[in-house]
C-alpha cells in the first residue's frame, strides 16, 4: 500500500498580518497533484488542518476543496484534530464522509475504531488508527481510565496521579493496541498528533505544556508498521522511516526558513515495512533574513534575489535610520518584520551612571544623562531638540 503523509496545513494562518491563503491553495494544488502522480491508496492528515479553532470561512472551503479533489483522485483519506483545532468542529460530519472514503476524527474515544484501507492494486487491508491531539484525555477522565488500567494490570502500578502527555498517549494506546492484536498479521498505520523527544522544533509551533511534560518517548509507539506525526514543523524522522513528521507545507516562522516544506510518500511492503520518498513540494514565498546596515542592504547586488523573499531585517546600524522599514520595502516589497541591533558599546558601572543621572538636578540635564545611558552615546543636536519640546509641553500641562 502507497500513502501520502502531509500535516499541519494550518489553513487561515496569517504571517506577519498578511493572508496566506493564496499561498496555502496552491500548495493544495501540488499536494492534490503529488497524490495523483504518486497514485497512492491513502492521504494521511496528522493535525492542525486550520490555524485556530473557529476558522475563516475561505479556509473551511479551501480545505473541503482539497479533500474532495484527493477523493476524487481515488486515495482515501485520514485526518485527525491537532492542537489548534477544534476537536468537535473539524469532526461534526465523520460519521456521513467516513461512508464517502473521508475521515476525520476529533475524538480520541474513538481511536481503536480502524479505517480499514484496501489498496487499489489488490492486497491485505491496512488498518489505519486515527488518534487527534490529547488535551480532552488530559483534562478529563484520563485519571480514571489510569486507575482502570492499573487495576488490569495494563499499566504498571505505582503511576504518578498527574497526568501528562506520555502517559495520555499510553493510555490513549491501550484500546488501539487491543485492536491490534485482535488483527494477527494486519498492517497498522498510527496517526497522532504529538510532541515525541528528540524532534526538532521551531518558534512557530503552540507549546503543548510547561517544561518537558509534552514529550512522548519513542518507545511508546511502538508495534505499528508506520506512524504518521504531525505538530513539529521541520519534516524528520525519529525511528528511522518509521516514525516521522512530514513538516507544515509553507514556512510559518522565520525559524522555518531553511527548511525544505515536503511531503512524504510511504510505500507498506506485504510484510509492512516502510520504504519512502520526501517530496519537495517547492511552492510559496521564500523567507530571507539580512543582517547589516540598512545603506548596505539597499544597496548591495548580491540581495537581489530576497526582492521576492519575505524578508526579515536585522539593522546594524549605530541609531536606527529613520523611515528605516519605509525605506527597506523599497527594495524589498514584502519586508514584514525588522529589528535594530545596534553593536554593544562600552558603557560605565551601573552604579557610576546612576550617580550620574540622579545628580542631574535639572530635569534637561537628567534626561539627557538618562538618554546616554540608553543610547551609549549623547543625544545629537536633533535629539536634544525634541527633548526640550516633550519637557515643555509636559511642564505647560501641569496643574
Amino acid at each position: 500500500m502507497r500513502l501520502l503523509h502531509t500535516s499541519d496545513w494550518h489553513l487561515g494562518r496569517q504571517f506577519h498580518g498578511l493572508s496566506l491563503l493564496d499561498e496555502q491553495a496552491r500548495a493544495m494544488d501540488r499536494l492534490v497533484e503529488l497524490a495523483g502522480e504518486a497514485a497512492v491508496d491513502l492521504v494521511v492528515i496528522a493535525g492542525d488542518l486550520y490555524d485556530r479553532a473557529i476558522p475563516p470561512a475561505d479556509a473551511v472551503r479551501l480545505f473541503t476543496d482539497t479533500l474532495a479533489r484527493l477523493r476524487a483522485g481515488g486515495a482515501a483519506v485520514v485526518a485527525i484534530a491537532g492542537n489548534h483545532d477544534s476537536h468537535v468542529r473539524v469532526s461534526v460530519y465523520d460519521e456521513l464522509l467516513a461512508a464517502q472514503g473521508v475521515t476525520i476524527r476529533g475524538r480520541w474515544q474513538r481511536a481503536a475504531e480502524p479505517v480499514l484501507v484496501t489498496p487499489r492494486g489488490g492486497g491485505a487491508p491496512v488498518a489505519v488508527y486515527p488518534l487527534p491531539y490529547l488535551e480532552p484525555l488530559l483534562e478529563g477522565p484520563a485519571l480514571q481510565l489510569l486507575a482502570a488500567a492499573t487495576a488490569a494490570g495494563q499499566l504498571e502500578p505505582q503511576r504518578p496521579a498527574r497526568v501528562d502527555h506520555q502517559l495520555a498517549m499510553e493510555l490513549a494506546l491501550l484500546p488501539v493496541r487491543a485492536d491490534l492484536a485482535r488483527r494477527p498479521g494486519v498492517r497498522s498505520v498510527l496517526v497522532a498528533h504529538a510532541f515525541v523527544a528528540g524532534g526538532r522544533s521551531s518558534e512557530s509551533e503552540r507549546d503543548l505544556s510547561v517544561g518537558n511534560a509534552e514529550a512522548v518517548a519513542v518507545p511508546t509507539f511502538a508495534g505499528f508498521n508506520y506512524v504518521a506525526l504531525g505538530h513539529l514543523h521541520g519534516a524528520q524522522q525519529l525511528d528511522g522511516p518509521r516514525l516521522a513528521y512530514s513538516g507544515t507545507p509553507l514556512p510559518y516562522s522565520f525559524s522555518e526558513q531553511d527548511q525544505v516544506k515536503s511531503v512524504r510518500v510511504v510505500e507498506l511492503d506485504p510484510q509492512g515495512s516502510p520504504t519512502l520518498e520526501v517530496v519537495p513540494l517547492g511552492v510559496g514565498r521564500p523567507l530571507r533574513t539580512l543582517t547589516g546596515p540598512l545603506e548596505q542592504l539597499l544597496s548591495d547586488p548580491r540581495l537581489e534575489e530576497a526582492r521576492g523573499a519575505w524578508v526579515r531585517a536585522l539593522l546594524s546600524d549605530e541609531q536606527l535610520p529613520r523611515q528605516a522599514m519605509a525605506r527597506l520595502r523599497q527594495r524589498f516589497p514584502h519586508a514584514v518584520e525588522l529589528r535594530h541591533q545596534p553593536p554593544e558599546q562600552p558603557r560605565a558601572g551601573a552604579s557610576e551612571r546612576r550617580q550620574r543621572i540622579l545628580q542631574a538636578a535639572d530635569p534637561l540635564q537628567r534626561t539627557l544623562a538618562f538618554f546616554a545611558d540608553q543610547q551609549g552615546r549623547p543625544a545629537d543636536g536633533e535629539e536634544e531638540r525634541l527633548l526640550r519640546q516633550a519637557l515643555a509641553q509636559a511642564a505647560a500641562r501641569r496643574p
